[in-house]
């Protein structure tokens, strides 16, 4: 059995319009991607039980699960002996929330089992909307808490995976890596 197919944009339309489902962005995509390139983290879904994935260590600890590590070890094997020459990898990864963490341990995992091959890893960051701010006037406790996580995030995230790449590059299109 493979993937399951995408959903068409008519059909995605017909359900946000009659409320039924949460619309996300995995539903505007085209591209079919292989099953062994995917791995979803249920707890971390729209509607798992752990909400959402906001800080590097729980990203870090997402990779400390066995079941999880020995899972992300068999797709990488998969696509490993797939290749002639492995020259390396490229790694895309968002800075500001967990999944930095979870970047990290990959980072890490790779330059542990592949050690001589290249690490490209590409730091991405969102553009923060000062709008509502500006409105207001001032930080609210919670924008605060936000904005502290997203500086501990990105901050960790460049030096874990700087540390563990052979060449990291922060990529926003704000000048401030998505920091307020």
């Amino acid at each position: 059995p493979g993937a399951a197919p995408a959903p068409s944009r008519r059909a995605v339309s017909q359900d946000v319009s009659s409320g039924s489902r949460e619309q996300l962005w995995s539903d505007y995509l085209n591209v079919h991607l292989h099953p062994k390139s995917v791995y979803v983290i249920r707890q971390y879904m729209h509607d798992g039980y752990c909400g959402c994935l906001e800080a590097f260590g729980q990203g870090e600890n997402l990779l400390q699960d066995p079941g999880c590590l020995e899972e992300l070890d068999d797709r990488l094997h998969f696509y490993v002996e797939e290749c002639d020459y492995l020259q390396g990898f490229q790694v895309l990864c968002d800075l500001h929330d967990g999944f930095s963490g979870v970047g990290a341990k990959v980072t890490e995992l790779l330059y542990d089992e592949y050690p001589g091959k290249g690490i490209l890893t590409w730091g991405l960051t969102p553009v923060t909307s000062d709008a509502g701010i500006l409105m207001v006037g001032f930080f609210s406790p919670q924008d605060c808490q936000k904005n502290f996580y997203r500086l501990m995030n990105t901050a960790l995230g460049i030096v874990h995976l700087s540390s563990h790449s052979s060449l990291f590059c922060p990529l926003s299109l704000s000048g401030s890596l998505g920091l307020r």
